[in-house]
């Protein structure tokens, strides 16, 4: 307990010695030793390489999870060391809805089997994106992650103990500088010869401050030697950074290469099957069947010269042929004759 005690008190002096300097200095009443040239050039580099990945960190991870509850989530689960639990992507879930919604509809309707394909490469497209978001996780985020809470922390230390150093190389340059300061003063005094044990003391504590000043020197040499090559080594931080941000570019280039294909497919097979082929003149040469009439429930806009317009309450004839769509008729009033959409009518008996 009395050592610990004497510790204590040691290093809250030693504490109170650096404050001491350092607070003189900022008021430039203390000289300070300044680091070399080169030193100082790998300690701006390495701030701006941290500065940089920390801001190249927190942008990628907005840029593949946008929502910030998910960023949250993910960052306890990461510090708690615990898996995340597994969830869809939004274009599964869309993907999945689209599905579902297809079998309420009936998946043998227009409507309902484009929902499917739709559905379906949305799926797909969810799936490539969770690709890229596994990929860019292990391939970019962890490396920098890793740097900024393994290799900067590291660094980090060794600059707080070389500051250290530095202040009690300058406290020791203080305290000689005193010393000699003191004993050339009393050196010079007219009454030297009746003062000489006092300058006996005032010799020996020069003596002590020079001692203190090597070992001060020689332990700031060895630490600012340790910080160098620690701070050198950023340049391979910088090669390991750049393997990674090439991974991650050709990630997200299969990713968009993939989309951009799904999206295509998708495209086609959907436009393909939206709308009801067009009336064509052997098709209206064909027999008609099941002619009847319909009462009009909505105004409608033919699309194009196939289809007839038509207005609410109106009484139109209307019939099928072979090989049309079953959403849609033929309908006739008077000498106008065009496709009709079904949900538009009222069929009568």
């Amino acid at each position: 307990m009395d050592f610990n005690v004497k510790k204590l008190a040691s290093d809250a002096g030693v504490f109170f010695t650096r404050a001491v300097q350092f607070t003189e200095e900022k008021l430039g009443q203390a000289e300070k030793t300044e680091l070399d040239a080169h030193l100082e050039n790998l300690i701006t580099r390495a701030d701006g390489t941290k500065n940089w990945t920390e801001k190249i960190l927190r942008q990628t991870e907005v840029l593949l999870q946008p929502n910030p509850s998910a960023r949250i989530e993910e960052f306890i689960y990461d510090k708690l060391d615990k898996k995340l639990p597994s969830r869809g992507t939004n274009a599964e879930l869309l993907g999945q809805y689209m599905l579902e919604a297809a079998n309420e509809f009936g998946p043998g309707t227009p409507y309902g089997s484009t929902l499917i394909t739709v559905g379906e490469y949305q799926k797909r497209l969810g799936s490539a994106e969770r690709e890229l978001l596994h990929t860019s996780a292990t391939t970019f985020l962890t490396p920098l992650r890793n740097f900024l809470e393994g290799d900067w922390r590291t660094i980090s230390k060794e600059r707080r103990l070389l500051e250290n150093r530095r202040l009690d190389l300058d406290i020791c340059k203080a305290r000689l500088k005193k010393a000699k300061q003191a004993e050339a003063k009393a050196a010079a005094a007219p009454d030297f010869q009746e003062t000489r044990p006092r300058n006996y003391v005032l010799s020996a504590s020069a003596s002590a401050a020079e001692h203190e000043l090597r070992v001060a020197q020689t332990e700031f040499d060895r630490q600012a030697e340790v910080t160098r090559l620690l701070l050198e080594g950023i340049s391979s931080t910088h090669l390991n950074h750049l393997r990674c941000l090439h991974d991650f570019a050709e990630a997200q280039a299969t990713y968009y290469a993939q989309s951009g294909d799904f999206i295509c497919d998708a495209s086609t097979v959907s436009s393909s099957s939206q709308r009801p082929s067009t009336l064509t003149m052997e098709q209206s040469q064909l027999p008609v069947t099941g002619t009847r009439k319909a009462k009009v429930l909505y105004d409608y806009d033919a699309h194009d010269a196939s289809e007839l317009s038509l207005l609410a309450d109106e009484l139109i004839t209307v019939y099928t042929v072979p090989g049309m769509d079953p959403d849609w008729l033929v309908g006739e009033r008077g000498n106008e004759k065009g496709k009709v959409p079904v949900t538009y009518l009222e069929l009568l008996s």
